[in-house]
């Protein structure tokens, strides 16, 4: 009642006074003032207003974000078993050679090519002295980069993704191939992540990048639990590069996007040069970025197909309404790579080796 006396009846002109502000938000503003005139309570209204809007603005931010990570997580929960029973346990596309013709079988080969040649993009050092002792896999599917790095480095890892199947499985999986006091997987938001700062030798996200709503936020925290000298690893799905003289893509390539991110769960894209500006703006070191889109060109071509069988039409249908819409999405991503609109890129760097952690 105080308060509200305050707000309605302002002391004497000549009184310095805090006048203190309540609104529907439990929002306090506190300001101090020497003289009560028409252009002070006009200016009082005009900042509350802008706090209501941002608070709104924010809170709408908040339930986007959340309603994307359950999208993201259901999709998974639903699809990553067809995907396993199809593919195996690498959720992402392969590394092919050009112009070269691939069975089935290679296909998995080609994902364990892309692991390889993405260790190979980063300089990532083969010396025992030097090897990554911990790593963590940021979006990490079933597990199967975690623990094929695990075995390759003879290190400990950690995998985070939104789905609790996923994690289920991956952690299973890991028991099952005697790699549980090796590797361990838990739900986990990719933007707040649950380990302390420096913690990783080697910060791997192999195709997540793509799932996350606030890139750069996404970006510090790769820094942030990278350790003094630790290795960076971003392969994702990005848009083109923008021109010198355009601020946006083309119309039509947003509608296709769109439409790609309404079928895959995904937020705004982001293109490389991006990434290499935040990256930057953490003061990383030995930043590299390449287009590897001619090297994975075969793959969605070959998951259509895949899809097209029997076995994967009668797993498709039992798999839901999430993976059904994904499945039909699948052309767009092949059109969108004919026209140059996505890109797939890789993107490296390493964390200084001076800096200190708190």
């Amino acid at each position: 009642m105080a308060t509200m006396m305050m707000s309605i009846f302002p002391p004497p002109p000549s009184v310095a006074s805090l006048f203190i502000l309540s609104h529907c938000t439990h929002t306090i503003r506190v300001q101090s003032t020497t003289q009560f005139t028409g252009f002070s309570i006009r200016t009082r209204t005009r900042d509350c207003s802008r706090i209501l809007l941002t608070e709104e603005r924010e809170m709408a931010v908040m339930e986007e974000k959340k309603l994307l990570q359950t999208g993201i997580a259901e999709f998974y929960d639903e699809s990553s078993g067809l995907w396993e029973d199809m593919w195996g346990d690498h959720m992402h596309h392969g590394f092919y050679e050009q112009d070269v013709t691939v069975s089935v079988s290679d296909h998995r080969v080609a994902q364990i090519r892309m692991i390889e040649e993405s260790l190979r993009f980063a300089a990532l050092s083969e010396d025992p002295a030097k090897k990554p002792e911990s790593i963590v896999d940021v979006g990490c599917g079933i597990g199967g980069s975690s623990r094929y790095l695990a075995k390759k480095f003879q290190a400990k890892s950690v995998g985070i993704t939104l789905s609790p199947v996923q994690a289920q499985r991956a952690n299973a999986l890991a028991a099952s191939q005697g790699l549980a006091d090796k590797v361990s997987f838990q739900v986990a938001d990719a933007l707040e992540q649950p380990f302390p700062d420096g913690q990783f030798d080697l910060v791997w996200s192999m195709e997540s990048g793509e799932h996350m709503p606030d890139k750069p936020k996404f970006v510090g925290e790769l820094a942030r639990v990278a350790a003094p000298g630790g290795t960076i690893i971003i392969v994702t799905w990005c848009h083109r590069d923008l021109g010198p003289a355009e601020e946006s893509l083309q119309p039509w390539e947003q509608n296709l996007l769109k439409r790609i991110c309404d079928a895959f769960y995904l937020p705004a894209w982001c293109s490389t040069a991006d990434y290499v500006k935040l990256l930057e703006s953490h003061s990383l070191q030995d930043i590299k970025s390449a287009d590897w889109s001619p090297f994975v060109a075969p793959f969605w071509p070959a998951v259509i197909r895949s899809a097209f069988t029997w076995k994967g039409l009668t797993s498709l249908l039992r798999s839901g309404m999430k993976t059904i819409k994904g499945a039909l999405a699948m052309p767009l991503m092949i059109e969108g790579f004919k026209k140059g609109v996505i890109k797939f890129a890789i993107v490296t760097c390493r964390k200084p080796e001076n800096v200190e952690i708190e």
